[in-house]
This record gives C-alpha cells, structure tokens and sequence, in this order.
C-alpha cells in the first residue's frame, strides 16, 4: 500500500496576489431592500413617538408583514387594510402590524411613504393608547384618506 499524504487545502490565491476583495460590501442605500427601506421607516416613526411621549407607549409590539391575510374579518371596511391593531389580552403585549405593500401601493410619491407611514403608526399608537393623535405628533396630517 502504498499512500500519499494529503494534500494541503488550495486557497483561491491562485497567483499569489493575496485576496480580490471584501466578500460584503460597506452598506450604502442603494443596497438595502425596499423592505428593509419600509422596517426603517416604520422603526423612526416609532422612535419619533417615543421620544414625545417617553415611556407612555408601554409594551406595544410592533410587526411589518408584505400582505393583509385574505380573511378579512366582518366588521372591516372593504378596502385592503394598511395596518392592524391587536389589543393586548391576557399577558399578550397589543400588537401594531403594518401592511408593505398597501401601504406603498397607496402611496403616490416614494417621498410621501415615510410621512404616510409615520401617520399610519401614530394613529394606531394613539388608538391603543386610547388619545387623540393630534397629541402624540403635532405635525400629523390624518386629515387626508389614504
């Protein structure tokens, strides 16, 4: 029997230049995902408020999902819902859920998304809090439908 050592692992320095370049990049805009764009967003309007109100938000959670579910509960209007408020119930924090597409769909202008969003998250903060909007952002524009 006659064995050979084994050979050592090759490395992709082929030539001996040393490595080609950094395997990820540095993060720059136009690399990040419309839907981390959206998650930012949604993440700034939240600070925006907690930074007016302080701790008075409480244990509110927060979520973005791409689409509504397709059952729609009976009391909901029959457009497609941008957002949705979960109360809290039985130890469950309420939770705020964010609809993307709708959302970006209603939106006319890619810069209106973020004061669209900011309204959107305001107002159903304010609903779980159970106080006027008008309190939580002073520059909320709720009068438009969206």
């Amino acid at each position: 029997m006659n064995r050979r050592p084994p050979r050592p692992l090759r490395r992709r320095d082929r030539h001996g230049r040393g490595v080609r370049g950094p395997l990820v990049w540095p993060p720059v805009p136009s690399m990040t995902s419309r839907s981390e764009t959206f998650d930012d967003l949604v993440l700034d309007a939240v600070e925006r408020v907690e930074r007016r109100v302080g701790s008075g938000i409480g244990d509110i959670e927060f979520a973005v999902e791409l689409v509504p579910p397709t059952d729609p509960t009976p009391f909901e209007p029959d457009r497609v819902p941008l957002s949705r408020l979960f109360p809290a119930e039985r130890g469950i924090p309420a939770r705020i859920v964010l609809y993307r597409r709708p959302v970006e769909t209603r939106a006319d202008d890619p810069r209106d998304l973020a004061v669209m969003v900011n309204d959107i998250v305001v107002e159903q903060i304010a609903s779980a809090l159970g106080v006027e909007p008008t309190s939580l952002d002073p520059g909320y524009q709720g009068d438009e439908e969206f």
